[in-house]
């Protein structure tokens, strides 16, 4: 990936790569949305409540997957010095703050009519609150320092810090007793879910995945952009 270290080729790549990455998103929703909404049942328990699970289940599965992609970019960083990867980091940040603040909204949501309360201190709950405040702390170390390589590299530490949360997002249900239903999707024996609701469900994880790499790639384009005006301020100044 040393390649890419070059910003204007990976511009370049960027802009072939998103008219694609954006024509599947939106296809995507739209064919995900009409599922979960229109052709998928209720369920017999929950009602039409369960059509939050279209929702809740991707942005709780992308607030996993966007930490993992910064603690990969913060591991390129730290070991090769990848210009890129820092940059994609800070990119991706928001991103999977976005996607962790909605998978607590929509589970609270989800929770009231389902176990009777909003919230509950229980393992997998206050894990994924614990990935907000990591993407908080990521973001607030970008902006504590002026130099860009401090602020990278303390921001790619906790990143890798970080890492240990996400196996306990994923199997707090299965070592400790909680209200949160066990995994229905990822799991040894294969899906529980239906196939009416799981085809939905999958579309709707798709939309997700390409969503953030459309959203990402502007992102990082913009960080670029950023940085190349900074640059060319700072030759102009000392001019």
């Amino acid at each position: 990936m040393h390649w890419l270290a070059n910003p204007a080729r990976f511009v370049r790549l960027a802009d072939r790569i998103l008219p694609f990455v954006l024509g599947a998103t939106i296809v995507l929703f739209a064919l995900g949305l009409y599922f979960a909404l229109v052709a998928s049942p209720a369920d017999y328990q929950q009602g039409d409540s369960v059509r939050i699970m279209y929702i809740h289940v991707p942005s709780a599965y992308m607030a996993s997957a966007t930490y993992l992609v910064l603690a990969v970019a913060g591991f390129v960083t730290l070991v090769w010095r990848h210009p890129l990867a820092a940059v994609a980091g800070k990119a991706a940040a928001p991103l999977g703050l976005a996607f962790t603040g909605l998978a607590l909204a929509t589970g609270s949501l989800w929770g009231k009519p389902t176990w009777g309360t909003w919230w509950v201190w229980d393992a997998r709950l206050t894990s994924v609150l614990v990935l907000f405040f990591l993407y908080l702390g990521y973001m607030a170390l970008w902006g504590a320092f002026e130099d860009r390589d401090k602020a990278s590299r303390a921001a790619s530490i906790l990143a890798l810090v970080g890492v240990v949360n996400l196996p306990i997002i994923k199997f707090s249900v299965d070592w400790w007793n909680t209200l949160h239903q066990p995994a229905s999707l990822l799991r040894a024996g294969g899906p529980t879910l239906d196939p009416s609701m799981l085809r939905p469900l999958l579309i709707m994880i798709a939309a997700f995945t390409v969503y953030f790499v459309t959203v990402w790639i502007w992102r990082i384009k913009a960080e670029l952009a950023e940085i190349k005006l900074s640059n060319l301020s700072r030759r102009g100044g000392a001019g």
